[in-house]
């Protein structure tokens, strides 16, 4: 009885299996860490604006308020970006001749808005409120990072779906006194696990983390 052989061509399978896997390793490994760059999450975006506005100097060294321009954010799911009129409130009297400020002028002059880039920009299929979070104690910086010491405001965080949901399973850690969301420079005067644990047992704050919650 003659040996049974298998046909010459499955010798090459071996190597072709092999090297499938291994591209199949390196393209879940290449996924994975593109992924979560800052280039796919747009963490560190920082567009050029159309007015050289510093919220460093603005938020920061004169101590304005988040709310003064962006004044829906306690009532609606977005801040709002400040209309040409909250600009002219003051620079209608101070540095109203500056060259860096013509387009403001313009826009108060025509009526035309500002084309100001927008920097913090979720997919259409994620839903996010503002005044929600600001109404539990979470803080502008937790989201927004530090804006009063940037002279061009960048995206800080990748805000991804598994940023926001660490974030909805863990709330102590940005959770802070109503009147505080935002105080850019707020420091707790006990461990932030504490006073975090103690304002989600008083205000009863229990963040869901079913789809339908972000994606309606």
């Amino acid at each position: 009885m003659r040996p049974f052989h298998f046909p010459q061509w499955t010798n090459t399978i071996r190597p072709v299996a092999t090297a499938l896997l291994a591209g199949g390793l390196i393209y879940v490994i290449f996924l994975a860490v593109y992924g979560g760059s800052g280039r796919t999450t747009n963490a560190g975006y920082q567009p050029v604006q159309p007015v050289p506005f510093s919220h460093a100097l603005h938020a920061g060294e004169l101590g304005m308020d988040c709310r003064y321009c962006h004044n829906t954010v306690e009532r609606a799911s977005v801040a709002a970006v400040p209309p040409t009129q909250t600009c002219m409130n003051c620079h209608g009297q101070i540095r109203a001749q500056a060259p860096t400020l013509l387009p403001v002028r313009e826009s108060h002059a025509t009526g035309l808005p500002v084309p100001w880039i927008r920097v913090h920009d979720l997919p259409d299929y994620a839903y996010f409120d503002h005044s929600v979070h600001l109404s539990r104690g979470i803080g502008c910086v937790s989201c927004h990072g530090r804006v009063d010491k940037m002279e061009v405001v960048y995206q800080a965080e990748p805000l991804t779906m598994g940023w926001c949901l660490n974030c909805h399973r863990n709330p102590e850690r940005h959770l802070r006194p109503v009147e505080m969301v935002t105080r850019m420079d707020y420091a707790p005067n006990e461990p932030q696990e504490i006073i975090g644990a103690r304002l989600r047992e008083a205000h009863a704050i229990q963040p869901p983390t079913d789809c339908s919650a972000c994606h309606r």
